[in-house]
């Protein structure tokens, strides 16, 4: 399995919350599982746009990442690859539903064996991440 998936309906409409991912400074109140905070060095949401910037964690250690925005199909569609260690491609998509927004959350590993040493991380951040993203997309 080198893939994760996760979804989640929030009671927001579609614009809402792709608003709370395409803005950067919303981007950086979310990104990342529960007790990390980030500092963005770049973020040029765009097709083709870099994206980098450092995850704080709780235990005082900084995480440097590099990303690039492989496809933006506003406001349904937004794939992240992760260039830095570990690689991966997601693919965040959102549908309006009756009660609001289905995100759906696919996260790709670039082999069977590197997810499976990620799950344990990844399985919790993501669900994590999705928590966050809700908060911040009903944020008034």
């Amino acid at each position: 399995m080198s893939a994760f998936t996760t979804s989640r309906e929030i009671p927001a409409t579609v614009e809402q919350v792709f608003a709370a991912i395409s803005d950067p400074a919303r981007l950086a109140r979310w990104w990342g599982p529960a007790g990390f905070s980030n500092t963005f060095d770049v973020c040029e949401f765009r097709t083709g746009g870099r994206w980098a910037f450092t995850m704080h964690g709780p235990d005082g250690k900084h995480y440097p990442n590099e990303n690039v925005f492989a496809e933006i199909a506003a406001p349904a569609k937004v794939v992240v690859q992760h260039v830095s260690q570990p690689k991966f491609h997601l693919t965040i998509s959102l549908a309006a539903t009756p009660a609001g927004t289905r995100v759906s959350w696919l996260q790709q590993f670039e082999s069977d064996e590197l997810a499976e040493r990620m799950a344990a991380i990844v399985i919790p951040a993501n669900e994590q991440n999705l928590e966050r993203l809700e908060a911040e997309a009903l944020r008034r």
